[in-house]
């Protein structure tokens, strides 16, 4: 069974890699989606797996890569779309 989630991570996550992190980590669990920078400084991230998948996604999400600072990750349930690979946007 299959969940969509949408992500909004706050803080020191651009120019950080950490789309290219979501990306890998996406790619390791076999999570299908997207992740973009948005204008306000924050990441956007867009996640199809199972319930079990995004929860491992998320807590990576959360986690970032080495050089970024996630402050706050705002986790919102969303409409099931249909996303062959994860993407950087």
């Amino acid at each position: 069974m299959k969940a969509a989630r949408k992500y909004k991570i706050d803080g020191r996550v651009q120019g950080v890699g950490f789309r290219a992190f979501v990306q890998h980590a996406a790619n390791r669990l076999g999570v299908r989606g997207w992740a973009r920078n948005l204008a306000d400084g924050s990441v956007e991230v867009y996640a199809i797996g199972t319930p079990e998948q995004l929860a491992e996604f998320a807590g990576l999400v959360r986690q970032g890569p080495r050089f970024a600072e996630v402050r706050t990750v705002e986790e919102l349930e969303a409409a099931l779309e249909h996303w062959s690979d994860f993407l950087i946007r």
